[in-house]
């Protein structure tokens, strides 16, 4: 597939590691000016949700949610004035599955989810697009607990219908194609690019526990 970006710009958030510089990179593999947003800093906190402090709380929020609408505004604002862009929001599987220990992440990509559709429907007319993309577990640094870790990995694996993790490559494919005319159709969608992990997932089950902080149980 011919993804067409020809003459565009591009901006990246988040570019730096993991899922953001490999989209830089996709990105920057066409030549020209990109209008596109490429939506992407996130931070998570893991934490029984008892024991959650409010300053972790809002910071998690503040960036994968407050930041990310910022982010979006400001990009509204320049599209609107040249008539027309597109923004793509990276989120999480977690838009849809809740995971438990992982309350503050979980909430701001299922808000991150509703932002999406949201600015989608209020400037669809106008020639904006605004989609997302859900990644599952992808081999990236803010997965090192259990990516480095040969048997967590391996406990993860399992329970991937497709038996494997994903790399911060196949993911940037997909925003890529969100960004590209090839989508010109599509709006106020979340692309879940995940290995069928959101028709099978149960984080309750024993993987879940995979780098995750040891407690005691509770009287």
């Amino acid at each position: 597939m011919d993804l067409n970006l020809t003459g565009r710009r591009a901006l990246v958030t988040g570019a730096s590691l993991g899922i953001g510089k490999a989209c830089a990179e996709a990105l920057a593999a066409w030549a020209g000016e990109i209008d596109v947003l490429i939506n992407n800093a996130g931070i998570q906190k893991i934490s029984p949700s008892e024991d959650v402090p409010a300053e972790d709380f809002d910071r998690v929020l503040g960036v994968n949610l407050r930041g990310m609408f910022l982010c979006a505004r400001e990009a509204i604002r320049q599209f609107l004035s040249q008539g027309g862009g597109v923004i793509v929001n990276d989120s999480s599987v977690h838009q849809e599955i809740p995971r438990p220990q992982y309350v503050s992440y979980a909430i701001s990509k299922g808000g991150l989810g509703q932002l999406t559709r949201t600015l989608a429907l209020e400037y669809a007319d106008r020639g904006i697009r605004v989609n997302a993309v859900g990644p599952g577990a992808i081999a990236t640094p803010i997965n090192a607990a259990w990516d480095t870790d040969p048997e967590a990995r391996k406990a993860v694996e399992k329970h991937i219908p497709m038996a494997r993790v994903g790399t911060p490559e196949e993911i940037a494919g997909v925003f890529a194609f969100l960004a590209s005319d090839e989508a010109a159709y599509i709006t106020g969608q979340t692309l879940f690019a995940d290995g069928g992990l959101t028709l099978f997932a149960d984080f309750r089950s024993p993987w879940s526990g995979v780098g995750e902080p040891k407690t005691a149980p509770r009287s």
